[in-house]
C-alpha cells in the first residue's frame, strides 16, 4: 500500500488546518491586513484583486518576511507576524498550501479567499488588469 498522496488530497488537508473566506465576505469586510497573491507574475499581470501584492508560491517563504507590506516597517515596534494577512490564488489551493505555511512561519492571522481569483471574478468583484 502507498503513503503518496495526491496534490488534491494535499490541498485538503491543508484547507482543513486554515480559515477560508467567501470572496464577497473579504470584499465586505477589508481592514488593514496584506493580501498576497501567490500565483506567478505572468498570472497576477492578467487580473488581480485591488491592493494585492505579488510573491509567488515558489519564493514566499523566503520573501515574506522582508516585503514591507508584511514586515510593517512603518512601525518597527508592532510585530509583523501579528499582523492579519489573506493569501490568494487562481483557485484557491496554492493559497491554501501558502497559508498553512505561513501559520507554520508564525503568523498568527492568516486567511484564504474560498475559490481564488476565479471566485471573485465570478462574485462579479473588481480586478485590476495591468
Amino acid at each position: 500500500m502507498s503513503t503518496y498522496i495526491t496534490a488534491s488530497e494535499l490541498v485538503g488537508e491543508a484547507r482543513a488546518r486554515i480559515r477560508e473566506v467567501a470572496p464577497s465576505a473579504f470584499a465586505a469586510d477589508r481592514g488593514d491586513e496584506v493580501l498576497i497573491d501567490v500565483r506567478e507574475p505572468a498570472e497576477f499581470e492578467t487580473g488581480h484583486i485591488p491592493g494585492a501584492i505579488n510573491i509567488p508560491r515558489g519564493v514566499l517563504e523566503f520573501q515574506v518576511d522582508a516585503h514591507p507590506a508584511v514586515a510593517n516597517v512603518s512601525d518597527p515596534a508592532l510585530s509583523h507576524k501579528q499582523r492579519p494577512v489573506v493569501v490568494v490564488c487562481r483557485t484557491g489551493g496554492r493559497a491554501a498550501l501558502s497559508a498553512v505555511n505561513l501559520q507554520r512561519l508564525g503568523f498568527a492571522d492568516v486567511r484564504s479567499i474560498a475559490g481564488g481569483v476565479v471566485a471573485w471574478s465570478e462574485a462579479g468583484l473588481p480586478l485590476v488588469v495591468r
